[in-house]
């Protein structure tokens, strides 16, 4: 069998192709990867998040299921 140099061979595909190859490799690299890798990540407290509390000061949100449940009806009746 010859000698491929791959590198070569990925330079040689359109530019479409080659992000393909780079998304396989990625896909290939997380689907490989030691089970130890992924125990390495260190879990973050949700509540220093700086997304948690983003709409504490909304007066509109104090309530947040009444807003979701008036929102939907707003919506509900406008397409019926």
């Amino acid at each position: 069998m010859e000698s491929l140099n791959i590198a070569q061979e990925i330079e040689s595909l359109p530019p479409e192709a080659q992000k393909q190859v780079v998304d396989f490799l990625a896909f290939l690299k997380t689907r490989y990867s030691p089970v130890s890798q992924n125990k390495k990540t260190k879990r973050t407290s949700l509540a220093n998040d700086p997304f948690i509390g983003m709409w504490r000061t909304r007066k509109d949100m104090q309530d947040s299921a009444a807003w979701v449940r008036g929102l939907r009806q707003k919506e509900w009746k406008r397409r019926s």
